[in-house]
């Protein structure tokens, strides 16, 4: 016998008096984390801003709750290069690259990590999914040396609006508007707009609006 399905129903637009409280609940928020945001940019000065944010990131990323949920987004909004204020960013979750860039009404599951990434609006991230600054943050070509004296290149990836990235998926290139990526699976070439991509490596599936072929999960 099959699970009954839940339907959720989408959020309804918030009213003034809500609105005007989450107003109050910023401030809150930006008071709160100011000794945060002191600390990070005398740190930047001296380390720099990647592991000035990478070090506070961490730190916030331990504040449990709706709370947390405030505090992040009021330093997040400081530091990167874009946040905007309807980001959702969830417990354990931290960047290290202040050229991050996180859209309107983005959404941030717990313990993710985010490098250089810029997340189109309405993009959604599950659990535990893994965004590092592109497949090549370290060379290991040259055998006479430790990988870790090797170097390395940071590149852009870029989740196109609307994508769903399932939990515990690897992103190391593009994903499409409105594309889907199963939970678990290794993005390791650019996916095109609103395609079905599971496995490791990811691979597409189907389009996302044309029904399955018989037989298919």
């Amino acid at each position: 016998m099959s699970s009954p399905v839940i339907h959720v129903p989408p959020s309804a637009a918030p009213s003034p008096l809500k609105r005007a409280a989450k107003g109050a609940a910023r401030l809150a928020a930006l008071v709160g984390v100011s000794p945060v945001l002191a600390s990070f940019w005398l740190s930047a000065a001296v380390r720099g801003r990647g592991p000035a944010l990478e070090s506070r990131s961490q730190l916030l990323s331990l504040w449990p709750g709706l709370t947390g949920q405030y505090l992040r987004r009021a330093f997040l909004e400081r530091v990167l290069a874009r946040c905007h204020p309807s980001v959702c960013v969830e417990f354990g979750t931290f960047f290290s690259q202040p050229g991050a860039m996180l859209d309107e009404n983005v959404y941030v599951g717990p313990r993710c990590t985010l490098g250089l990434v810029h997340l189109e609006r309405d993009v959604l991230l599950a659990a535990n999914v893994q965004i590092p600054s592109g497949g090549m943050t370290h060379y290991f070509d040259d055998p006479t040396k430790p990988i870790r004296e090797q170097g390395g290149e940071r590149k852009l990836v870029t989740v196109g609006a609307g994508a769903w990235v399932g939990s515990g998926a690897i992103v190391l290139a593009d994903v499409g508007k409105g594309t889907v990526v199963a939970a678990g699976s290794v993005v390791t070439k650019p996916l095109p707009d609103n395609v079905i991509a599971a496995g490791v490596p990811a691979k597409v599936i189907r389009k996302r609006f044309e029904a399955p072929a018989e037989g298919e999960a």
